[in-house]
Order: structure tokens, then C-alpha cells, then sequence
């Protein structure tokens, strides 16, 4: 099950971004920069400058602040952490990189490119990687090449995981990226909405509503919480919310003619 779930996964976190470009291209509305530019701010500001945070004030290998247990500490540090850091991304992408690709198109190529970047990252990186797995611990090549570099116990329990995760999980792995992706593409409107408007203040609340999607998963990575379908629950919240606000925010972009 291990194996099929792993390929559900895959198929969902790569299949339904380039879906997505597809039938953007088709309608008109996929601008190729602005979604490189999206996946660009995405790589340089959450996979480099706040990696490299993280690693200044962060335990090694532990959900904590250094220094510190206090989970609340950790889940405040983590939710403000991806807010400031991707949100300040796609204001630079806008604001410098994109002076001349403002319009509703626009802002959706780009929450394409920055979500869409991260599903790979995250869902098809992800379980390439358990298929890998897989397959070495099937064929005894795990035990051998991997297991004896690894500290004690640590390689039974990466064989534990892999093979008795069910495959609900894996579907669930695929399904969150989609949730994400919605999300993505409504805080990249809404921040380009407040650089078409000269407002700032669109950033901040981009930032505040980033960090607040992501209160629940840092307590589930800190073990206060331990229900995925609570997390999973709200997530699907706001990914519902982050859909009706893409819908609806459109109109606010054919004013001053730059809507294509």
C-alpha cells in the first residue's frame, strides 16, 4: 500500500499544478514570468533566508527554540517565521521584479509558481523519496548500505514509518498541497492588490492570515496537538476561504485597465 499511496501522492502534487498552467495557458491568463518569478521568490525566501534562520534558532533535529521548551514560543516563532518570510517574497516579486505583470493573471501565475514549486518540494520529493525507501528495504539493500550509518533505532523506525503508514496518509499528503496551493495563489492576489494600491498594509494582513493558516500544523509538528483531521479540517477551511477570495477579488483588478 505503501508504494501505491507514495504514487497518489506524486501524482496529485505534480499533476494538478501543471494542470492548472495548462488550462491557465489556455484561457489566457498564465503569464510564464510571473510564475517563474513566484517560484523564484518561493525558493530564495523560504528554502534559503528562512532555512538559514531556522538554523540559528532552532534545536538540531527538535520542534523548540533554542534555549527554551515552550511550545507556544516554537509555534509563534514558526507561524510568524513562513508568514513574514513568503509574504515579504512576493512583495519584492512584485514590486521590483514584476513592474510591467500586475494584472488578476498575474497574481494567480505567480501563487501558481510559488505554491506549485512547494508541492514538488514537499508532495513529489516527498514520495520519490519513500519509493526509494521502499524499494531498498525490499530488496535488503536498505539494511545493508543505509541502516549501519544511522544511530540505533533510528533506521526501525524510518522502516516502521514507511511501511506501515496507510495509504489514507499519503492521499492526505497529496490533498494538502492542493489546500496550500489555494491559499498560495489568494495571499499572492492579495499582495499584489496592495502593491497595485501603494498600500503596505496588505502585506501586513497577508502575513497575519499566513501566520494564522499556520498556527495548527506547528502544534501538530510540536505534539500539542495530535489529530491530523483536525489540522487537515482546518486547513480545508482555508482553502475553501482562499478559493471564494480568488473568486471574488477579481473585479478589484479591472480597475485602471491593467485586468487581462
Amino acid at each position: 500500500m505503501g508504494m501505491t499511496g507514495a504514487a497518489v501522492q506524486l501524482a496529485i502534487s505534480l499533476f494538478v499544478p501543471v494542470g492548472l498552467a495548462w488550462y491557465g495557458r489556455k484561457k489566457g491568463w498564465l503569464s510564464w514570468k510571473a510564475l517563474g518569478i513566484g517560484a523564484l521568490m518561493f525558493l530564495m525566501f523560504s528554502q534559503v533566508l528562512e532555512k538559514a534562520l531556522h538554523i540559528a534558532v532552532l534545536e538540531p533535529g527538535r520542534p523548540a527554540l533554542k534555549g527554551t521548551d515552550n511550545v507556544w514560543l516554537f509555534v509563534l516563532y514558526a507561524a510568524l517565521a513562513a508568514g513574514v518570510f513568503e509574504e515579504i517574497g512576493r512583495y519584492v516579486g512584485f514590486r521590483w521584479l514584476l513592474k510591467q505583470n500586475r494584472a488578476y493573471g498575474d497574481g494567480l501565475s505567480f501563487g501558481l509558481g510559488h505554491g506549485g514549486v512547494e508541492a514538488v518540494l514537499l508532495g513529489v520529493f516527498g514520495a520519490v523519496n519513500t519509493i526509494v525507501l521502499l524499494i531498498l528495504i525490499r530488496t535488503g539493500a536498505f539494511d545493508k548500505t543505509i541502516a549501519p550509518s544511522l544511530p540505533a533505532g533510528q533506521a526501525e523506525l524510518i522502516k516502521e514509518q514507511v511501511l506501515h503508514t496507510p495509504l489514507a496518509m499519503y492521499v492526505l499528503g497529496g490533498i494538502e498541497r492542493l489546500f496550500a496551493l489555494a491559499v498560495h495563489v489568494a495571499l499572492s492576489l492579495l499582495v499584489l492588490l496592495g502593491v497595485r494600491q501603494r498600500q503596505f498594509r496588505y502585506v501586513l494582513y497577508a502575513i497575519l492570515l499566513h501566520a494564522a493558516m499556520d498556527v495548527l500544523p506547528a502544534l501538530y509538528q510540536a505534539k500539542a496537538v495530535t489529530n491530523i483531521w483536525m489540522i487537515e479540517g482546518g486547513l480545508l477551511i482555508w482553502a475553501v476561504a482562499a478559493v471564494s477570495f480568488i473568486r471574488r477579488v477579481k473585479p478589484a483588478f479591472a480597475q485602471g485597465g491593467e485586468e487581462r
